[in-house]
């Protein structure tokens, strides 16, 4: 079988965020998993050779880069369907939510979340205009659908009116780098980003959905009102600066406490993993997820997680594995960030759920979903 993939959101060096870390961890499985298929990964863009994950890879580099709306019409519906012509392959596999409406090759498309259905705010004019004129329409073409948490699945079945048969569900999981560490090993994460100090830590791109404005505006209300008992607490903000990110910076600009936030950018995965592990607890509250990977990262790395009580975070969370909180109500927020920073029984009752509650995510299975999705696309009559 000759199987074609978009891998676009394999990107060079260390630029990985979430799509881009499921196409990489479910890619590699099914290439492992699968020696008699030949895996065509079509890249955008010069690719990093550690992406061709097997001898049964062969990579495609199509023009032009898809970035823009503009130019993903051009890739999907020019490129890609171009290729796929020529070359008909026994399907496509999409894992970004993206395919092109220009084939008779069967689809599988993962679909990541419908945040655009939602929420306005969270990307630019343009590129939300792209995403409801072409998303829907990329699902209903698609022969098999996968989404990456039950909330997502659901969301689809409401949204566009979509067979819920046709759609699996293939979670988000930690890669076995985040793990617990050591004393001596947290106290030099501490030395290195938050000159010794204790920290909360947010893990995720700067844009609208992660709700950074809100969270910037609790964790000033929580040392208000923490006092001396809350001098010491650091909120370090891990990731790049995406898009939409104004708001964030504002609201930056105006706290009182200021000087106890970092922002380190993006940070290399060994530290991000000893980042995990040392933290006081981890702290993501979006206003909107399709899965929320740096929970069950969090988890896996025996850190305690406060999150969000809505889409998929309860979700990925599991009963008991997290502090849930209204992620529109600052004060509550800041409520629970004071609980976490001072009942240590609270935070050892969490962390003990989450890395229980991770075992559950697994990239092997969720391969197994996609490749049960592709066989069932390949299998079915052409309508």
């Amino acid at each position: 079988m000759h199987l074609a993939v978009n891998t676009r959101f394999l990107l060079p060096g260390d630029q990985l965020e979430g799509i881009g870390r499921f196409t990489l961890e479910t890619l590699r499985c099914l290439v492992a998993q699968h020696p008699e298929v030949t895996f065509h990964f079509l890249f955008d863009r010069p690719y990093d050779r550690r992406y061709v994950l097997g001898p049964n890879v062969v990579a495609h580099v199509l023009a032009p880069p898809a970035r823009h709306p503009v130019l993903f019409v051009a890739w999907f519906e020019g490129a890609v369907a171009l290729w796929l012509a020529r070359h008909r392959p026994a399907a496509f596999l999409s894992p970004d939510g993206f395919t092109t409406l220009g084939t008779r090759v069967p689809r599988v498309t993962v679909i990541h979340d419908l945040v655009f259905e939602h929420r306005a705010d969270t990307t630019g004019r343009l590129v939300r205009a792209y995403y409801l004129f072409f998303v829907p329409r990329f699902a209903r073409a698609s022969r098999q659908l996968v989404a990456v948490s039950e909330a997502t699945k659901a969301d689809l079945v409401a949204t566009y009116g979509l067979d819920p048969k046709r759609i699996g569900v293939a979670h988000n999981a930690p890669a076995a780098l985040f793990r617990p560490q050591d004393a001596a090993r947290q106290r030099a994460v501490r030395a290195k980003f938050s000159g010794g100090q204790p920290y909360f830590l947010f893990v995720g791109a700067l844009q609208p959905r992660k709700n950074l404005g809100n969270l910037l505006r609790a964790f000033d209300l929580f040392k208000e009102a923490g006092g001396a008992a809350a001098a010491d607490a650091r909120l370090l903000v891990v990731g790049r600066r995406a898009w939409l990110a104004g708001p964030i910076f504002a609201a930056y600009k105006q706290m009182r406490h200021a000087g106890a936030v970092e922002f380190t950018g993006r940070v290399a995965d060994d530290d991000l993993a000893g980042l995990y592990a040392a933290a006081r607890a981890t702290v993501y509250v979006p206003y909107f997820e399709g899965f929320g990977l740096p929970v069950v990262e969090a988890q896996a790395s025996g850190c305690p997680v406060l999150t969000s009580n809505v889409s998929s975070l309860p979700e990925a969370a599991g009963p008991g594995g997290a502090l849930l909180v209204d992620p529109t109500d600052a004060p509550a927020i800041a409520a629970a960030l004071a609980r976490l920073w001072s009942d240590e029984g609270l935070r050892a009752r969490l962390a003990a759920q989450g890395l229980a509650n991770q075992a559950r995510f697994s990239w092997a299975r969720s391969a197994e979903v996609l490749w049960a999705a592709v066989q069932a696309a390949v299998a079915e009559p052409a309508g």
